[in-house]
């Protein structure tokens, strides 16, 4: 199983958005590496949902539940099926994963308008410390 990271503006479609709908097609990346972070996706693969937009924080987790596939719309873009896991409380700030330095060289940390990105397993050990119970 592989983790990854999505951004989004809460304003746009956020944690809460999720819990709601249940499940998400995740489209609209133009970025030609994250576009390839989706397209690695595979159904059962984490995603944590990190809220940009003056958040900027991990406040939930998704399940891959359409592994990723070109999008028929646009060719420079991916697509893949998020369903809700949990929303985490309280989130981990972008602040935390900072002054941790324990990612200094993660895409998050250095390319911080990379939309969407795979998530190292020092940071889902690092995050499963901090949510034993959220199922990461």
């Amino acid at each position: 199983m592989a983790y990854y990271l999505a951004k989004t503006e809460p304003s746009t479609y956020s944690i809460g958005d999720l819990r709601r709908d249940q499940y998400t097609v995740w489209d609209g990346v133009m970025n030609a590496q994250a576009v390839q972070a989706i397209l690695a996706m595979r159904p059962g693969d984490k995603v944590f949902i990190y809220h940009s937009g003056g958040v900027s924080a991990v406040v939930g987790l998704a399940e891959i539940r359409k592994g990723g596939t070109p999008d028929p719309k646009n060719p420079k873009s991916a697509t893949a099926e998020f369903g809700f896991l949990a929303e985490l409380d309280p989130p981990t700030s972008l602040a935390d994963v900072k002054t941790s330095h324990l990612f200094d060289d993660w895409a998050l940390v250095r390319q911080s308008r990379l939309s969407t990105m795979a998530a190292p397993e020092s940071f889902v050990a690092w995050m499963r410390k901090r949510y034993p119970k959220a199922g990461i």
